[in-house]
């Protein structure tokens, strides 16, 4: 049976996760305009982890 996860797919949730907890530890520890800037990367690490996928799933 094929496996829904990947390593890579962990590693690419796991840094958008990181990336959210960063961003709401700055905005509630007041330094506002850092965790709206960190919270940004959240969709772009996604974007870029579907990127990927879609790279290596058309090559075979």
């Amino acid at each position: 049976m094929r496996e829904i996860f990947k390593p890579s797919d962990i590693f690419i949730l796991l840094a958008s996760l990181f990336s959210m907890g960063i961003s709401v530890y700055y905005w509630f520890s007041g330094m506002k305009d850092a965790g709206m800037f960190i919270g940004i990367w959240v969709p772009s690490i996604l974007a870029f982890g579907i990127y990927i996928k879609l790279l290596i799933y058309n090559k075979k």
